[in-house]
């Protein structure tokens, strides 16, 4: 690990708690951080723009890591400087694929959320990102009509019940489909060539940074090829025990200021 040069943070289970707040002291370290001219970026499958209001409370105005890697945005321009979108064929046989198994879904183009029928998983979804809802008559025939596939598709129903959904997916689409959970009840079908670390070596290359200079943190299984990208991967300790396993080191909980003790330790205290 050289030194940290870019910070990178997960939203949900990481630097948000489980209120959906920024913990005080992780807002506090953020601060002293950029402060010793360290850059600190969020790395989220988040919408765009619902990542950004946090990246605007905590004075970040730089390019926002965003649907899980699938497009790199700046915070306050809005300038797309990285994006890879699904196929348009792709993206209808997904949706296929889940109206067989009858759940709800959610759509996401132009960084809009477009339902087809708007059911009570669809309106947690929107609470908890802090956007709105759009609905669409009829969403195979929307899609058809746009230039462009959607950034990412994303399946909602109770963790167990997504497993068969999601093993008919990997047989039909095999590589050709990035599939993720950022939250055990959100099956998240992407680009194949998108993940989040492809979306911060996209950032780190514009930034004239190495991996080594990277310092991520995550909770989640869409956080491990982050992991594995940096110099230093950081689990929360609310992380599966999977994901914990592919870390370098494990802070405390989202709860229990987890980021602000890994920034204290490896980029402001003895261990920088």
């Amino acid at each position: 690990m050289g030194k940290i040069r870019l910070v990178a943070l997960d939203l949900d289970g990481t630097l948000l708690t489980d209120d959906i707040v920024i913990e005080p002291r992780a807002r506090e370290a953020i601060r002293k951080v950029k402060e010793k001219g360290i850059t600190v970026t969020l790395a989220t499958g988040r919408m765009f723009s619902s990542a950004r209001p946090y990246a605007v409370e905590l004075g970040l105005e730089l390019p926002l890591i965003v649907y899980h890697g699938a497009q790199v945005r700046h915070s306050k321009t809005g300038e797309i400087l990285f994006e890879r979108t699904l196929p348009v064929p792709l993206a209808l046989r997904l949706i296929k694929n889940i109206k067989e198994f009858g759940y709800p879904y959610n759509v996401y183009l132009d960084d809009r959320l477009y339902v087809e029928s708007i059911q009570a998983e669809n309106e947690e979804y929107a609470w908890r990102a802090g956007v709105d809802l759009h609905r669409v008559e009829d969403m195979l025939t929307f899609l058809e009509q746009q230039p462009k596939g959607p950034l990412k598709i994303v399946a909602l129903h109770d963790g167990p019940a997504l497993d068969p959904l999601e093993a008919a997916i990997r047989r039909e689409a095999g590589s050709g489909i990035y599939i993720t959970r950022s939250m055990p009840t959100y099956l998240e079908l992407l680009n194949p060539e998108v993940n989040k670390a492809r979306g911060l070596q996209a950032l780190a290359e514009l930034e004239g940074i190495s991996p080594e200079e990277i310092m991520v943190c995550g909770d989640s299984y869409n956080d491990v090829q982050m992991f594995r990208y940096a110099g230093l991967a950081v689990a929360m300790a609310n992380a599966p025990e999977k994901v914990r396993a592919e870390a370098d080191y494990v802070t405390g909980s989202n709860n229990d200021g987890g980021v602000a003790q890994a920034l204290e330790k490896f980029v402001l205290g003895d261990g920088a």
